[in-house]
């Protein structure tokens, strides 16, 4: 299947299923991808066939083009809801993200004071605690948890590099609710392996985790774009929703994307 790679280092705005009209911001190279995980359903490709050639855009690069394109939006009167670091790859991996972050909110304050910081994290990074610090200044600390099986973490999000889960739940226990959990869940196979991470093997030792982490807001969404593996299949509404459910009787707030 087709994937995607965004533009670099400002792209949108976009429509966001989650966070409203969003103005994207990608710390990557425009022309690959760079991440901590090689997740299977990663709508940028896998790593290995996205190899950059370009470098990373430097802290003055991104600061010049979001200030360019917000004094853009705010002249013809559309600001976004919320800018949001996302993109090809895992933001927080940027040698100069948390001043990045100090610029963004600063031009946010500037021009649309209204609009909301987002990061969307996979968490391999939430433990350092250079990266925690940027992550609490921002309004939407949004930071992955797909599942706590380090079996299907190993053959679905496929880490990088070194990976323990029990370590990053803790680390997203530190931010004492100051963060919101996001969770891709999926149904298909691949290389003829299940992939579906809908049933209580899994969902149930997440819910724990949860009760432990006690997010301000749990977020479950499918896959919505074409993935590098053909095999994966998107959740159903109905199963979504029942794991909402069990979320929030566990008294935290959670949304389903479909």
């Amino acid at each position: 299947m087709s994937t995607l790679l965004f533009p670099s280092p400002v792209f949108g705005p976009v429509r966001s299923r989650r966070l409203g009209v969003s103005l994207g911001i990608n710390l990557m190279p425009a022309d690959g991808k760079i991440c901590t995980f090689d997740c299977l359903y990663c709508e940028c490709g896998f790593n290995a066939g996205r190899r950059p050639r370009a470098p990373r855009p430097t802290r003055e690069e991104v600061s010049r083009a979001l200030e360019a394109q917000l004094r853009k939006m705010q002249a013809e009167g559309e600001l976004p809801d919320v800018l949001t670091f996302a993109g090809n790859g895992e933001p927080t991996a940027h040698p100069d993200f948390p001043a990045i972050i100090d610029d963004t909110i600063a031009l946010r304050d500037r021009y649309c004071p209204a609009a909301r910081v987002s990061v969307l994290s996979n968490a391999t990074r939430a433990g350092l605690p250079r990266v925690r610090e940027a992550l609490l200044r921002v309004d939407n600390n949004i930071l992955k948890l797909d599942t706590v099986s380090a079996g299907y973490i190993e053959r679905v999000n496929r880490p990088t590099g070194r990976y323990d889960v029990e370590e990053v739940v803790r680390a997203l226990c530190a931010f004492e609710g100051r963060l919101i959990v996001q969770t891709l869940f999926m149904k298909g196979e691949s290389g003829g392996c299940s992939v579906d991470n809908t049933g209580e093997e899994y969902v149930g030792p997440w819910l724990e985790a949860l009760r432990r982490i006690r997010p301000r807001q749990v977020m479950v969404y499918t896959i919505d774009r074409e993935t590098p593996d053909a095999g994966l299949r998107k959740a159903s509404r109905e199963e979504l929703d029942r794991i909402v459910e069990r979320v929030e009787a566990e008294g935290i707030p959670a949304l389903a994307s479909y």
